[in-house]
């Protein structure tokens, strides 16, 4: 298995944990009041912070783990970050749109930083998916 598809498997899965906590974090939070007023910041700044932690430190231990396979790249794992990446930017412009539009509706803070965050995570997951089936199924020709 090539580095990069390690480093996609990795970013994936801590992705969706991370995720995973910080929407429980909110739910806990918001169990008795509406949704708009539990308190997010601090849980979502937290899970963005513990979610590049864990990325770096997996891949580190990833790589160590698997040092024989080497770190090298060439064109065709160029082509397939350049691909995933150009596939992904659409949830991250529809994000960034959609807060946008809910800051000319005046909306409230939380959904606008959710709007955001969102746009991020799934941004993320949907290059983490594209990158692997890549790697899978081979580059098609544009």
């Amino acid at each position: 298995m090539a580095y990069e598809v390690k480093g996609a498997w990795v970013g994936l899965i801590v992705g969706i944990v991370t995720f995973i906590v910080y929407l429980t974090v909110l739910l806990a939070r918001a169990a008795d009041g509406a949704l708009e007023q539990t308190p997010y910041v601090d849980a979502m700044l937290w899970s963005i912070g513990a979610g590049i932690v864990a990325v770096i430190i997996v891949t580190i231990f990833v790589t160590i783990a698997t040092r024989r396979d080497g770190t090298q790249t060439d064109v065709r794992d160029k082509q397939i970050s350049a691909r995933a990446e150009f596939t992904s930017r659409g949830l991250l412009i529809l994000g960034a749109l959609t807060a946008l539009v809910l800051a000319m509706l005046e909306a409230d803070h939380f959904w606008i930083a959710h709007a955001i965050f969102l746009g991020f995570l799934l941004s993320g997951i949907l290059e983490g998916v594209t990158k692997i089936a890549l790697y899978r199924r081979g580059v098609p020709a544009w």
